[in-house]
C-alpha cells in the first residue's frame, strides 16, 4: 500500500498572456486530495481520471496493462468539485506519487505536471514553490522560493463550472487584450516572492483578477473589491476558469469575523453560501 497527498488551489493568483501564452500561477491551500494505492478490484465508484493516470504510469513503465485491474484506487477529497479549486490536478498527482511509491519509482515535479497535462489543462499545485505554469504545453518557472504567508477567506459560490467548457470559450482576443496587466501582475509576483511580501502577491493577484472580468466575470465581484479595499486586505485570488474567490488576508493581523459579516449582507449568502478559511501552503505532493 502507497498513500500521497496533494492541496487544492483557490483558483490562481494570476492568470492570463504572459510571455506569449496563457499561464497561470496556483494559489495552493490547505485542502488535500489523499490517494492509496493497494492490491485489489477496483472500486466502482471511482473517479475516471485517476484511472487514466494509473494506465498512463503502467504504459510508462511498460508493465503489463491487466495489472491496472488489480489496482484499487481509494481517494478521500474534501476539495469541491467544478469550482477551480484544482480538485481534479490533486487526485491525478497524488495517484502518480502513490503509484510511484508502490512500484517503487521516482517521478520528479517536471515530470509529474507533463503526465498531468497529458490528462487535462493541469494546476500547478504539483510543484512545491510557486510555480509560472503552461497549464496546456507543461512548461514552468518558478516564481521565487519566499512564498509570503498569509491566509485565504474561500468564497464558495454554488455555481460549477467543468474546466473543459472553460477552454472552450472564445478567449482569445481578451488574453491578448489583457497581456500589459499581467505582464504587470507577473512583475508583481516575482518581487513577491523575491521579497516575502503578501502585500506584492495580493496586488498581483487583483490585478488578474480585474483583467479575468473580461472573460469570465464573478457574481458580487465589485462588492469583494470594495470589502478589500475597505478592511485593508491584500487582495482577492479567483478561479479563473471557475467559480471561487478568496480573500488574501492575515487572519492575525485582519478582523475576519467583521470581513464575513459584510459578506453576509444582502444577498452575500446566496452568492457565497460556503465561507471558510484556509492557511495558503506550500504546493508539492506528501
Amino acid at each position: 500500500m502507497a498513500i500521497a497527498q496533494c492541496p487544492a488551489s483557490c483558483g490562481e493568483l494570476i492568470q492570463g498572456w504572459i510571455q506569449g501564452s496563457e499561464k497561470l500561477i496556483s494559489c495552493p491551500v490547505g485542502l488535500y486530495s489523499t490517494v492509496e494505492v493497494k492490491a485489489g478490484k477496483p472500486a466502482n465508484n471511482e473517479r475516471p481520471l485517476t484511472r487514466a493516470m494509473v494506465n498512463q504510469l503502467l504504459t510508462l513503465w511498460d508493465f503489463p496493462p491487466e495489472w491496472s485491474s488489480q489496482l484499487r484506487i481509494n481517494l478521500h477529497s474534501p476539495i469541491p468539485v467544478a469550482k477551480g479549486m484544482a480538485s481534479s490536478t490533486a487526485d491525478i498527482a497524488a495517484t502518480a506519487v502513490a503509484m510511484a511509491r508502490y512500484f517503487d519509482k521516482s517521478i520528479g515535479e517536471q515530470e509529474l505536471a507533463r503526465l498531468c497535462v497529458n490528462l487535462e489543462p493541469t494546476d500547478s499545485t504539483p510543484f512545491h514553490h510557486l510555480t509560472l505554469f503552461d497549464h496546456n504545453e507543461g512548461s514552468a518557472q518558478t516564481v521565487g522560493i519566499r512564498q509570503p504567508r498569509l491566509d485565504i477567506l474561500v468564497l464558495e459560490s454554488p455555481d460549477t463550472l467543468q474546466t473543459a467548457d472553460y477552454h472552450r470559450l472564445d478567449r482569445h482576443s481578451a488574453l491578448l487584450a489583457s497581456a500589459p496587466q499581467l505582464t504587470l501582475a507577473w512583475q508583481k509576483a516575482r518581487q513577491a516572492c523575491e521579497t516575502g511580501s503578501a502585500v506584492l502577491l495580493g496586488e498581483a493577484a487583483t490585478l488578474s483578477a480585474i483583467a479575468s472580468q473580461a472573460i469570465l466575470p464573478k457574481p458580487g465581484f465589485r462588492r469583494v473589491l470594495d470589502i478589500v479595499e475597505h478592511y485593508s486586505l491584500y487582495g482577492v485570488s479567483i478561479a479563473h476558469s471557475g467559480s471561487v474567490m478568496g480573500l488574501m488576508l492575515d487572519n492575525a493581523q485582519h478582523d475576519v469575523d467583521a470581513v464575513v459579516a459584510e459578506l453576509e449582507k444582502g444577498e452575500g449568502n446566496v452568492l457565497w453560501p460556503q465561507k471558510y478559511l484556509l492557511p495558503m501552503v506550500e504546493g508539492g505532493v506528501r
